[in-house]
């Protein structure tokens, strides 16, 4: 297959054609079964031309932030591309002139994160967010470039008075480690927001494989603004007598039985059963005592006294603060603070799969065993032929000998203890036979290879992480016009701790909340970013992303640069993240 000059140019190494015919996945398929939409808000039309990176196609195909949470969309389609700074006031010009100094991961490679006590925070004036998205930017300046943003409840040491009011009436307040936030709607010193308290206890957590609690909706429904009476309660929900003795006794995924320890960020949860019968109720959030309702983070007009606020979408996936119980229900809290039952959602574990460490507990060359059938062959050379030895343990990580023989038109890999597995089920990884620039002058950088779904994590040219991916389900197609993975040498450009992804197929829709880990690499809306909805890593599965396991996600988005300071959810720096290298 011809490669594209722009993959393998500049005397970069480009891996051989991979021996015999393609694998099933690779060869030419249909596209038009597959569909892209992305949905966007008039309204964000104008803040668009305020970014400082401008989006260089909405209509690919794509992965890409959906609108609903309004400024998502600027950093989806963020083109990496240099601007000259901007003018800004002299108070504060000499902190925004500094350059961004390294920061520490705050999760390695082998999956640890250093424990932090947010409680003991530096004495001080705090600016704190009241909104899903509160700009940080360069310089105290509205025309200056946007740097990254915190989320509701995050907050930073900040000065007792501002550093200009430029294009912010209620000024410019300094964040750690740099930047500005503008006071006002979306930001505030007052530690008593109603926002900011129902929001400030539930950081994204980085000790697990998910920052937030997910959940899919199962069974459509309503999404409550307030706790309801029991009397309103089966005014909303006709059929909850009778539905909730069903879930309770049904098995499998949709019953009562599955994952319930997903509600509780991993502990044990009481019985469901037992709660509801006996109507049982944990102590709620003070903004829902005596009939009060959720605050209002999106400024949306409402009725007093509100019950609804709608009703939840088919097959989509949201992200939970916590959960609690009330009258024998458990309810979850939304990131952007709305009330939903749990029992109409099914809880969402991720996948348990993760990569290897390089050395430590794999060494070149090793095959990663991507298929579930895979088996292990014994060569019988009195006859010729190859001899069944049993299972390989699916994404194990096997030593192999570096030799490989055909049999029967079929590439097989030598183990080191004299095994052979077929590359139609394991994919072999290599040392880099030819070093890039950016490897020698020590960089760090990603190694993506579409034939064999591998990422391969360099720190300059030592290997430190391997892993099975999920990349664009058309293969090795055009991927301007299907859903195939975008291929060339890239660079991180803008990270999200979340964000929230919508996707169109014929025969099914789904809106994923929250997606973890999610780093942007190219202006059209390719990013590599965990997958909590699928388990199928090895395999091409996405629209255009990389996806990954979630604890793969975890630890590689916070490998790569930029970092995202800690407090912040989203960073962007381009022309200077990490180089992301997509090859067949």
């Amino acid at each position: 297959m011809a490669r594209a000059s722009h993959v393998c140019g500049s005397g970069l190494w480009c891996p051989p054609p991979p021996p015999g015919p393609l694998p099933t996945f690779l060869r030419r398929r249909p596209w038009a079964r597959y569909g892209w939409a992305v949905t966007r808000h008039r309204a964000f039309a104008l803040e668009l031309a305020s970014v400082s990176l401008i989006s260089a196609g909405l209509g690919t195909l794509a992965c890409q932030d959906a609108a609903d949470v309004g400024a998502e969309t600027a950093l989806s389609h963020a083109e990496p591309a240099e601007g000259s700074p901007s003018a800004a006031p002299e108070d504060g010009s000499a902190r925004a002139e500094q350059k961004r100094a390294p920061l520490p991961p705050l999760v390695d490679l082998y999956g640890k994160s250093p424990p932090h006590d947010e409680a003991a925070a530096e004495p001080g004036p705090r600016i704190y967010s009241r909104a899903m998205r509160t700009w940080i930017h360069e310089k105290p300046s509205k025309e200056s470039k946007r740097i990254g943003y915190l989320r509701a409840g995050a907050s930073s040491l900040t000065s007792a008075e501002p550093h200009g009011h430029d294009g912010c009436r209620a000024g410019w307040y300094p964040v750690s480690p740099e930047g500005f936030i503008c006071a006002g709607r979306r930001a505030t010193l007052d530690e008593d927001d109603s926002i900011v308290r129902a929001t400030i206890a539930h950081p994204p957590n980085f000790s697990r494989k998910l920052p937030y609690i997910y959940g899919t909706v199962r069974r459509r429904g309503p999404i409550y603004a307030r706790l309801p009476s029991r009397d309103e309660l089966v005014g909303a929900e006709s059929d909850v007598e009778e539905r909730m003795p069903k879930w309770l006794d049904a098995g499998g995924e949709i019953g009562a039985s599955y994952a319930q320890h997903v509600w509780l960020g991993g502990h044990p949860a009481p019985d469901p059963r037992a709660a509801w019968e006996s109507q049982t109720s944990d102590p709620v959030p003070w903004f829902l005592r005596d009939g009060g309702i959720v605050p209002n983070i999106r400024g949306k007009k409402r009725d007093k006294g509100v019950l609804t606020l709608g009703r939840m979408g088919r097959r989509v996936g949201h992200s939970f603060l916590h959960t609690f119980l009330h009258d024998g229900r458990r309810y979850g809290l939304t990131t952007d603070l709305r009330l939903f039952p749990t029992d109409r959602l099914r809880p969402i574990q991720g996948s348990s799969y993760h990569g290897f460490n390089i050395p430590e507990q794999i060494d070149f060359p090793f095959a990663i065993i991507r298929h579930p059938k895979a088996r292990f062959w014994v060569y019988q050379k009195s006859k010729n032929k190859l001899i069944d030895a049993g299972a390989a343990e699916y994404r194990s990580a096997v030593k192999l000998t570096g030799k490989q023989k055909f049999f029967r038109k079929r590439l097989h890999f030598e183990t080191v203890d004299g095994k052979y597995v077929s590359d139609r089920h394991a994919s072999r990884l290599d040392p880099v036979k030819r070093m890039p620039a950016w490897g020698k002058q020590g960089e760090k950088w990603i190694d993506i290879n579409l034939t064999k779904q591998t990422m391969l994590l360099l720190d300059g040219t030592r290997p430190v992480y391997a892993t099975l991916i999920s990349s664009g389900e058309a293969g090795l197609e055009d991927p301007a016009h299907t859903t195939a993975t975008k291929r060339g040498i890239f660079r991180v450009h803008t990270k999200h701790v979340t964000a929230t992804m919508s996707s169109d197929e014929v025969g099914e829709a789904f809106e994923l909340r929250d997606v973890p880990y999610v780093q942007y690499f190219d202006g059209d809306g390719f990013a590599i970013h965990g997958a909590y909805w699928h388990d199928r890593f090895g395999t091409p599965k996405s629209h255009g992303c990389i996806n990954l396991a979630p604890e793969d996600a975890r630890r590689i988005f916070h490998f790569t640069e930029p970092q995202v300071p800690r407090g912040w959810h989203g960073a962007l720096l381009p022309l200077k993240g990490t180089v992301v290298f997509i090859h067949p």
